[in-house]
């Protein structure tokens, strides 16, 4: 083929790339994350069959054989070494190279967008194909935009982090277009989507998004006042930055309570998110001291890409759970930084910052050497500087690592543009017909790459795209069944769709694991022999998931879950419950060694010694849970529930109020309890308590009128006025047959 085929092939696979951003197909698990992925990987495996075979026949177009070196490239490939370097010699192989289907960010998904950055500084020649490239990109954005602002903010990528991200990306790219376009007239058209994004940018709300953004404003300002020519453009430059330096500082460490501040919602939101005493920033602190102090076991090379969860749990602070007890798992240390450092170690963080120092490095060259102008290296340093502070509150996604490597590939073409670029000035998309008949000839060498490098991909895309795309499938049919209560034909589902043995089965394992540990009384309504073939199944996939990684502490207790329903199933079978019952506790031990701070592993140790029958033991596992985070009302909760289930009634005492007192009322589970405790502080006068119990009775029963009805005299009596005011208001809503009586009653409360 000629070169203008091939090249007008990859060119527009570059393009199609970037429409994965909108796939999000909900017959795949987590479909925000995979629906993208895997296109866009099957994507990436095409052009490199033709990319290989371009640079065979046409070996002036390799990249890699440039007249001037390219660090921005060493430092990507360097970045990618360090990566899959730290896939051997990290603490999960699978983990770290393959991934997992909610992140779909193991080394070999991350090392296609290394093919597609490799592409574009291949093909992508003069500034017509960027100016192409941009405005497509900023088209695509807008469509983001009007979906995120027609329903959710996080539009079709499933996380407001990640349109906003996303979003930063574009804004500079406007702005690019708008200061190299030489037609005044057009050049207004690149501001007219800039509205449209920034609304889509607002509402996605990312406060580190937003400071990201913020700051590299700043840097426009600095860079504006530091070297613009024109002496008026600079006073003005300087003033402004300096005043919303202070201004910034002000509000941020002296005066957060201002008029401004409560008046324009995007800077409240700002300041109230950006605190200290937040809990997401506490959780996040943690998270961060816990990288720390596992950096000096792992200097070097780190615990191994995508492996982060392993040194959070190791650390976990048990702290962390007086902030918050959802999403105690953290597989990200949210601070790119950070987790590069944790993951790869010293190696791969120095490489991945060589990436961002040839970057700047570039920049100013090409910007002393009058290159480029003030506009583009003030709005590229802004860009970047966008990028890597929002990155220090969250982590790459799909839709950022796109832009990344497209940023990076502009930066390096505006490196080496001078080298030929006028050469390839006219192969242009126009006459792509007429250019598949000429220059036809084909060498051995083309015909041989595109052969080998063909079936090599197709390999690749079958084996690890194709199957895990219908593995993927078939996981969320067998969840389908589950959901219409269809058992065997969940079991079945999942038996079949697991023999597809894909390197992404972890998630789907995991999945079927959950179902019957969450449920696990479904068992007694099948036939002895399926649920018996079903709860095996079930322990094989938990055990094949711990084989990844002993000390995996997560795997580790549903393993020991898994153990804990099968000898309670077995119960009446001696030998078969005592070999459960050992394996559950050597699981959840193993777990708990992985996560010794982690509190509510402890819970579920003390689950498996009652399952024993081993009262005491569970008590002093409680008990000790508790001394490793006193006053933590779950911990509380749970020794009240044990010891009043076991008719220890005096000794529960003390627990239910320390339950009822830290805030856990809600966690008097079954309702029965929850009632019998309220009929018990009645009885006591103890009001204060009743209250809290009653407010807890009411969010369990929140459509029973009878329950807001009893609120609301309950409120009466203690003079709580307005709460009973709404309490009946409650009851008139859920009965309208009550209505007469219950506004007789708030009449009475005037």
């Amino acid at each position: 083929m000629s070169q203008k085929v091939y090249i007008f092939i990859l060119k527009i696979g570059s393009f199609l790339a970037l429409i994965s951003i909108f796939f999000v197909f909900k017959n795949l698990l987590f479909p925000f994350i995979t629906s993208k992925q895997l296109p866009f990987n099957i994507l990436i495996e095409v052009l490199l069959v033709f990319w290989v075979a371009l640079i065979v026949k046409y070996p002036e177009y390799n990249p890699f054989k440039s007249k001037k070196k390219n660090f921005i490239t060493y430092g990507l490939a360097a970045y990618f070494a360090a990566m899959i370097i730290s896939c051997f010699t990290g603490v999960d192989w699978n983990l770290s190279f393959w991934g997992d289907v909610e992140r779909m960010l193991g080394a070999f998904h991350v090392l296609h967008f290394f093919g597609l950055y490799i592409i574009l500084i291949t093909v992508f020649r003069d500034w017509k194909d960027w100016k192409e490239m941009m405005i497509w990109s900023l088209i695509l954005s807008v469509f983001l935009s009007f979906k995120g602002l027609s329903g959710n903010g996080y539009s079709t990528l499933g996380n407001s982090s990640y349109v906003s991200g996303y979003l930063i990306f574009n804004i500079y790219f406007a702005m690019l277009l708008f200061f190299k376009e030489r037609n005044s007239g057009l050049r207004w058209l690149y501001l007219i989507p800039l509205p449209i994004i920034l609304m889509a940018f607002d509402k996605a709300g990312t406060s580190g998004a937003l400071v990201g953004l913020g700051f590299s404003v700043l840097v426009v300002l600095f860079l504006y006042g530091l070297l613009n020519k024109n002496k008026k453009i600079k006073i003005i430059s300087v003033s402004v930055f300096v005043f919303a330096t202070i201004f910034v500082l002000n509000i941020f460490i002296f005066n957060r309570d201002n008029f401004l501040t409560n008046n324009i919602p995007v800077l409240n939101r700002v300041v109230k998110d950006i605190s200290v005493d937040k809990a997401t920033f506490q959780t996040r602190l943690i998270s961060w001291q816990a990288a720390f102090q596992d950096f000096k076991e792992h200097p070097f090379l780190g615990t191994g890409h995508g492996n982060y969860a392993i040194v959070f749990d190791k650390y976990f602070d048990p702290v962390f759970l007086t902030h918050t007890d959802q999403e105690t798992y953290f597989d990200r240390a949210h601070n790119n930084v950070i987790d590069i450092a944790s993951t790869t170690g010293s190696i791969g963080l120095l490489a991945y910052l060589s990436i961002f120092v040839a970057v700047a490095w570039y920049l100013i060259r090409k910007y002393r050497a009058d290159e480029i102008s003030i506009h583009e290296f003030s709005m590229l340093a802004a860009l970047f500087t966008a990028y890597f502070v929002q990155n220090l509150a969250v982590f790459d996604s799909l839709a950022t690592y796109l832009m990344l490597m497209l940023t990076l590939a502009y930066v390096h073409w505006l490196n080496v543009e001078e080298d030929g670029s006028e050469e390839h000035t006219t192969f242009r998309f126009k006459g792509f017909v007429r250019e598949l008949g000429t220059d036809a000839k084909v060498n051995n060498k083309e015909v041989y790459a595109l052969v080998i490098v063909g079936v090599i991909m197709l390999v690749i895309t079958f084996q690890y795209n194709i199957k895990p795309w219908q593995m993927l499938i078939g996981t969320i049919d067998g969840q389908r069944y589950w959901a219409q209560g269809k058992v065997l034909d969940t079991y079945e589902t999942y038996k079949e769709t697991l023999k597809l043995d894909t390197v992404l089965d972890r998630d789907s394992r995991t999945s079927f694991v959950r179902l019957v540990i969450s449920n696990p009384n479904i068992l007694k309504n099948l036939e002895k022999e399926k649920a018996d073939e079903m709860l095996g199944f079930a322990i094989d996939l938990a055990k094949i998931n711990v084989e990844y990684n002993e000390g995996d502490s997560l795997s580790q207790m549903m393993l020991a879950q898994a153990y804990n329903v099968a000898a309670t199933y077995y119960a009446g079978n001696g030998d078969k419950y005592n070999f459960y019952m050992n394996r559950a506790l050597e699981s959840i031990d193993m777990s708990i060694k992985a996560s010794p701070g982690r509190v509510p592993i402890y819970y579920q140790k003390a689950q498996i010694q009652i399952t024993q029958g081993n009262l005491d033991g569970a008590l002093e596992t409680l008990k000790y849970a508790d001394e490793l985070l006193p006053n933590y009302a779950e911990t509380n909760c749970y020794i009240a529930k044990t010891l009043l289930y076991h008719q220890k009634n005096d000794e529960a005492s003390k627990y239910v109020e320390n339950c009822v007192d830290l805030g856990g009322a809600s966690r008097l589970t079954p309702i029965s309890l929850l009632k019998t405790q309220i009929n018990e502080y009645i009885n006591k006068e103890d009001w204060e308590r009743v209250i809290k119990l009653y407010e807890a009775l009411t969010r369990a029963e929140s459509k029973n009128p009878e329950v807001w009805t009893k609120a609301a005299a309950l409120y009466k009596q203690q003079g709580l006025l307005e709460k009973a005011k709404n309490a009946a208001l409650k009851a008139i809503e859920l009965d309208p047959k009550i209505r007469d009586n219950a506004e007789r009653f708030i009449e009475g409360l005037r």
